[in-house]
């Protein structure tokens, strides 16, 4: 038997590979790269809490390990103000916390601009205080 000149030939029943040849690894940043995105990340915590940190962490971890480091480091800091904060919330209820918020706030300030520094000249950091969530 033979088929009939008008009908198609069968496509396989699953897609081609794609003409790149598929996953491509991450390219590592440079040095002075990595300087810039920790130091951001470190700033950016001032001003939008762990958003930076987290973001920071899920885009760049596989980019360099002092990115990896300064990223990890810094989300691990803005989720212990963000658990502090919360505790800070509850205790103000009895007034304390309202202390406690104050000094959340000058600490977040005071130790992401320290880590900024540090991350801008190269230099390794760990904010004082932590709860390790990431290493």
């Amino acid at each position: 038997m033979t088929t009939p000149p008008n009908v198609p030939p069968q496509q396989p029943p699953y897609p081609a590979q794609p003409p790149y040849g598929g996953y491509q690894p991450v390219q590592p940043l440079s040095p002075s790269d990595e300087k810039l995105w920790a130091t951001l990340v470190h700033v950016g915590g001032i001003f939008f809490s762990f958003v930076p940190a987290l973001i920071g962490y899920l885009v760049l971890k596989d980019r360099g390990p002092f990115v990896r480091a300064h990223t990890a480091t810094a989300l691990n800091f803005q989720l212990t103000l963000l658990i502090a904060s919360v505790v800070g919330s509850v205790l103000s209820l009895v007034g304390i916390g309202f202390l406690t918020l104050g000094a959340i706030w000058v600490l977040n300030i005071v130790f992401s601009i320290i880590a900024a520094l540090k991350a801008n000249r190269g230099e390794w950091y760990r904010y004082p205080l932590t709860i390790t969530f990431l290493s």
